[in-house]
């Protein structure tokens, strides 16, 4: 268990290493992100908006959203 654990440590070591090395050499995604970010985010918000309202007003499902007045006790049978 003990050759199990360390070799295991050593592997997630090395690649967090690799990784840290790898992303503070690019700037690739910080300028992505800078060109196509808020657009991005804006088109998807509105797509999800517009899917959200298309299944809430237009498939006919039943929401019940509040119970109160509807649920009814029953009667006691003797």
């Amino acid at each position: 268990m003990y050759r199990f654990a360390k070799a295991a440590l050593n592997i997630t070591g090395r690649s967090a290493r690799q990784v840290a090395v790898r992303h503070g050499s690019s700037d690739a995604s910080n300028d992505f992100h800078a060109k196509y970010g808020t657009p991005l985010l804006i088109a998807g918000a509105t797509f999800c908006v517009a899917v959200w309202g298309y299944v809430g007003t237009s498939t006919g499902i039943t929401w019940n959203l509040s119970p109160v007045g509807k649920v009814q006790p029953k009667e006691w049978r003797d």
